[in-house]
């Protein structure tokens, strides 16, 4: 039996996965602990592991955000990212450092993982050494010698025009990130670690194992890949008995199409997609509209829905993936593979944070029709909708994707890449950014 300690940002996108892999660690008789938020008790401890809450670094609620980074309140876009990623990731690090080391004196681990936002954890690890492992659960935004940077929503060049483009991307890329990488030197300083002038991503990022959830198809199948990645395909989570089904499950669904809406759990104003897919789909008889809000128990969502629509919350997404046809989204990762693991064809509305870039990535595959808005008219969702439903290759396409990441072993492979990692002698442990 190995003790491992895994880390997940308090974010239910980044705890799912997360606790995925732990549920798979259990199983094979390892002892796990998760370091997150406290609302997160039940799901982590539904998994088999244990709960180490938040306590110096300051805890938060996801639909609330600006309640504790105040600099939050009212921001989207580009603003959003990069206040998001200081105030949320960067300058609660350090206080995420002393929360392990109180953690590490009551009982040591075997081996530390994080998501690839869990900067305390990557600073932690830095400064102590062991075996320490990054587990990806947003799309993959290590740098590399192809395309151009992550997060930009842009294909790679195959043109000696577009290739250039994406140099020059790549060499400016770090000059873009000076604001972040000054917090980060902040972080550094005030854990007694000597600023290193690192980018954020070589220091997230261990060089010794990254778990990536995904797929070389999800990321546009680029070679210039080291050999301590391994992808693990969809990182899907434990089913839990307390997502009950709403008494208009099965009669309505039975021998209807279905179309499933959702703006996951981060920026669900309705009006953003949830409105106009509801009025592009008004009419169609046909159809059975299953949204979801992101909210647990907000079980609807204000105001009155057509008649061919249901609304709940959360919906076990085991039963209902199955039944569904086409998805209407805005992106979220975790989301986004578990219906292309489906095979599902989607419609995408990605405006924010890591959103369009996951469009432009399921996008390139041919698997969706990114609508390159995250508050797309009713039109719009409309002719994005009579693409994918007409032409089949966006089935197929999905029906590739979704192949793949069932080929690459889940939670299950991500528990046996960790298992060899706590084993002594296992490779080499280089320091972020050797």
């Amino acid at each position: 039996m190995a003790r491992f300690l895994l880390s997940a940002m308090p974010f239910t996108g980044h705890i799912n996965p997360i606790r995925a892999v732990a549920a798979a660690l259990v199983a094979r008789g390892h002892d796990v602990r998760i370091y997150s938020g406290a609302a997160f008790r039940g799901p982590v401890e539904s998994s088999g592991a244990r709960l180490v809450p938040w306590h110096h670094a300051p805890d938060f609620d996801e639909n609330d955000l600006a309640a504790t980074f105040p600099r939050l309140l009212g921001k989207k876009g580009l603003g959003q990212l990069l206040i998001n990623v200081e105030d949320v990731f960067i300058n609660t690090s350090s206080a995420q450092v002393e929360d392990l080391r109180d953690e590490w004196v009551r009982e040591p681990w075997d081996a530390i993982a994080g998501d690839d936002v869990s900067i305390g954890v990557a600073l932690y690890a830095a400064q102590n050494g062991g075996p320490w492992a990054t587990i990806s659960i947003i799309p993959l935004n290590l740098a590399g010698t192809q395309g151009p940077p992550s997060g930009l929503g842009l294909w790679p060049g195959t043109n000696p025009f577009t290739k250039a483009r994406d140099a020059t991307l790549r060499a400016i890329a770090p000059l873009l990130a000076r604001s972040l990488a000054k917090a980060i030197a902040r972080s550094e300083k005030s854990i007694g670690l000597p600023p290193r002038g690192l980018t954020m991503e070589q220091i997230t990022f261990s060089r010794q194992l990254i778990v990536a959830s995904g797929s070389p198809l999800l990321d546009f199948e680029r070679t210039d890949r080291p050999d301590f990645l391994q992808f693990v395909g969809e990182l899907r989570t434990p089913r839990t008995a307390s997502l009950a089904l709403p008494a208009w499950w099965r009669s309505d669904l039975d021998g209807r199409r279905v179309v499933h809406v959702t703006q996951g759990t981060q920026n669900i104003d309705p009006t953003d997609l949830i409105v106009p897919t509801l009025a592009a789909l008004a009419d169609r008889d046909d159809l059975l509209v299953v949204v979801t809000t992101g909210v647990p128990g907000e079980d609807g969502l204000g105001f009155p829905v057509p008649v061919n629509t249901r609304v709940a919350g959360f919906l076990p997404y085991s039963e209902l993936l199955p039944r569904v046809d086409v998805a209407v989204t805005n992106g979220g990762w975790g989301g986004t593979l578990a219906m292309l693991a489906h095979d599902i064809p989607l419609v995408i509305a990605g405006g924010d944070l890591d959103k369009p870039e996951i469009a432009s990535r399921v996008a390139w595959t041919g698997a969706a029709v990114n609508l390159k808005t995250g508050t797309p008219t009713t039109a719009q969702v409309a002719a994005g909708l009579d693409t994918v439903t007409t032409d089949p290759s966006y089935r197929d396409a999905a029906t590739r994707v979704g192949v793949q990441l069932r080929s690459l072993g889940g939670a299950a492979r991500a528990a046996e890449l960790l298992e060899q990692l706590a084993q002594p002698g296992y490779g080499s442990t280089p320091g972020p950014g050797d």
